[in-house]
């Protein structure tokens, strides 16, 4: 069905446009901090609300709300965790990572940047985060990208995919619900020729990132191999979570000021709440 808009219509539209042409060609991006320091300093204990491991393999579903964070861990070992996201309030509104990149300019998603839904809105920022090598290209594992692993007798190897489809629907959703994932300690790059490689130099050990609600969310995690991890045998290892209460956001913080489409996407959150 056509839609015939008015003439005024069709001039808000533009001027709107415009509008924001000219303010991201004057807002010069605010350069990205160095990585998180490592060791992980200790979590303030007043703010802890949860703790969890995901042991290797497995899945795990989980309510953050508005302004509480949630750290990911690698302090037992390497794992690759993947990612997906729904607004708890209308899980319609999704993790929309080809958005998260093309607003951004870039793949490299690291302390300072934030992920966007398909609604244009702000789901979640990266306040923390020690080796900046995280996927948002590939994907997470598959039956099929399992078979490279000699499989005990009796005991299927998980895969990122099913579990996916088991947590979805768990949570009463459906297969096609499921956003693209953010894979997390998945140093993939592209060299020269375009091929995808894995940078393991990128990888600092117990590495770890924290991510900050940006409204009421659901999240899926999925604790297996990436499809590139060069490692031959099947070892993810377990990774601790722990959700830590909101705090006060000041007006400069990094995440909600570095970028032109960063400010424009929390105006984007602002309004829905109005």
């Amino acid at each position: 069905m056509h839609i015939r808009r008015s003439p005024e219509e069709i001039a808000a539209n533009r001027a709107r446009y415009e509008d924001h042409q000219r303010r991201g060609l004057s807002f010069a991006p605010k350069a990205l901090p160095e990585p998180s320091p490592l060791p992980a300093p200790p979590v303030d204990e007043a703010r802890v609300l949860h703790r969890e491991t995901l042991p290797g393999g497995w899945y795990h579903a989980l309510r953050l709300k508005t302004g509480e964070v949630l750290r990911i861990s690698l302090d037992q070992g390497f794992s690759s965790v993947a990612l997906i996201a729904w607004s708890a309030a209308d899980p319609s509104e999704r993790l929309n990572l080809a958005d998260t990149v093309k607003v951004q300019w870039t793949t490299a998603l690291a302390k300072g940047r934030v992920l966007f839904s398909d609604m244009g809105r702000v789901m979640l920022s990266i306040t923390e985060d020690s080796c900046g090598a995280h996927d948002a290209l590939i994907g997470g594992s598959t039956e099929a990208s399992n078979q490279r692993y000699e499989s005990p007798v009796g005991a299927p190897l998980r895969d990122t995919r099913d579990n996916f489809v088991k947590l979805t629907m768990k949570l009463g959703l459906d297969r096609r619900d499921i956003p693209g994932a953010l894979s997390l300690f998945s140093p993939v790059r592209v060299d020269e020729g375009g091929r995808f490689f894995w940078n393991a130099g990128l990888l600092n050990g117990a590495d770890y990132v924290e991510l900050r609600a940006e409204m009421d969310l659901t999240l899926g995690l999925s604790n297996c191999p990436h499809p590139l991890d060069p490692n031959p045998a099947y070892a993810p290892n377990p990774v601790s979570l722990t959700r830590l209460a909101a705090v006060p956001v000041p007006e400069d913080d990094l995440c909600r000021t570095a970028t032109a489409e960063a400010v424009r996407g929390f105006e984007n959150n602002a309004l829905a709440t109005l």
